[in-house]
């Protein structure tokens, strides 16, 4: 009975000094937690602060934008600023520019880069890995350097002051977004496409009803990344667009410097809705777009 009793007695002592022991592990682990938490919240305080002060000065008169101490409130909000906007450039026309041009690079971009992904991880033919590896070595080659010899091909062409040298490009596959696509391609299970071999289906059908559907987060991810790149072209249009008509937003926001340097609230506010549909973009794909560049990352 001694001998229970001392066991029982030390077992409760054991149990009595868990809670302590666990209740210092929690401790240490909340303080982490609110640690990281604290850091990761003035990074990204950091981050918005910028975008922050863009919405609250496309808000303001030109007599608030400069005072000190800065104003982050405007007082009173200025809305007609936006409207006031395409009466100084005709900023409805860029955007419809854009629009065409973004939509044509991101719909050959995801076109193209699909088909030459397959063909690289999915199907087996002779100097696959070479020609690979020949594709991968050309992101190595500044856009700079075949900057010229691209702009007299289209001159050749008659392409000079057209969309096309800013879309057909994209129609030629980006070596990027197929590499991207390769890796998630691979990590698709051989067997599934076998199992369609076997009932008869050819390749692209495999491709189109098979391979895409089980891919669309890493093509949503290519969408997203082809959208920006196009969105936010600067050089491309700055190079082979020449009439005034034909504008993207990039060029016309460059133009409104040029000739109203001083109106920065009106500036803001043609930045606010240039970046506004890449910011609704990124929110309705986001987790695909995370999901994807997670993915990508990891192949067989």
């Amino acid at each position: 009975m001694k001998t229970e009793v001392t066991l029982t007695s030390d077992l409760e002592a054991g149990k009595g000094k868990r809670p302590t022991a666990s209740g210092r592990l929690s401790a240490a682990s909340v303080t982490g937690v609110i640690i990281k938490y604290l850091v990761i919240t003035i990074i990204s305080v950091a981050f918005i602060l910028p975008f922050l002060w863009l919405l609250s000065s496309s808000l303001k008169s030109s007599a608030q934008e400069f005072v000190l101490p800065p104003q982050w409130w405007p007082k009173p909000f200025k809305w007609a600023n936006f409207p006031d906007v395409f009466s100084y450039i005709p900023f409805a026309r860029f955007y419809l520019n854009t629009v065409t041009i973004t939509a044509g690079t991101v719909v050959g971009s995801i076109l193209s880069s699909v088909v030459v992904a397959y063909g690289f991880s999915r199907m087996q033919w002779k100097g696959r890995e070479l020609f690979f590896n020949l594709m991968l070595s050309s992101l190595m080659i500044p856009f700079i350097v075949v900057l010229i010899p691209q702009y007299l091909l289209f001159h050749s062409f008659g392409w000079i002051n057209t969309y096309y040298p800013l879309i057909v490009p994209a129609f030629a596959g980006n070596a990027f977004f197929i590499f991207m696509l390769r890796q998630f391609f691979r990590r698709i299970p051989e067997e599934i496409s076998d199992a369609a071999r076997i009932d008869g289906a050819g390749e692209l059908r495999i491709l189109t009803h098979i391979i895409v559907p089980l891919a669309r987060p890493a093509i949503a991810t290519v969408g997203v990344f082809a959208f920006m790149g196009a969105w936010n072209d600067f050089l491309g249009p700055l190079v082979y667009l020449n009439s005034e008509n034909k504008y993207t937003l990039a060029l016309g926001l460059n133009m409104f410097v040029s000739l109203y340097s001083q109106k920065w609230p009106y500036l803001m506010a043609a930045v606010v809705m240039t970046v506004v549909p890449v910011i609704v973009l990124f929110f309705l794909f986001q987790k695909s777009f995370l999901r994807g560049i997670t993915l990508t990352g990891v192949s067989r």
